[in-house]
């Protein structure tokens, strides 16, 4: 799981544009809205295409997002369980 959390976090830099963030700047368990890395709800919505054109998993309540997008912890473990 640690190559699918590597892979999410540079997936997130590219998907998002984060220019000034690294890899090694985004820690497993932190959290990816508010105090931690900052995203917002336009970021959220980049994420879900992320998921379902990367990973072939279609969300389709938005507010499933806000437990998944938690942190890079929580993403991984939804997509190990979920990826077709």
């Amino acid at each position: 799981m640690s190559n699918l959390k590597l892979e999410l976090k540079e997936k997130i830099i590219e998907q998002l544009n984060l220019e000034d963030v690294s890899v090694d700047q985004i820690a497993d368990s932190d959290p990816l809205f508010g105090d931690g890395l900052g995203l917002d709800s336009i970021d959220a919505l980049e994420l879900i295409v992320m998921l379902d054109k990367d990973y072939g998993i279609k969300l389709a309540d938005p507010k499933q997002g806000r437990k998944i997008f938690e942190s890079v912890d929580t993403m991984a473990a939804y997509i190990t369980v979920h990826k077709p």
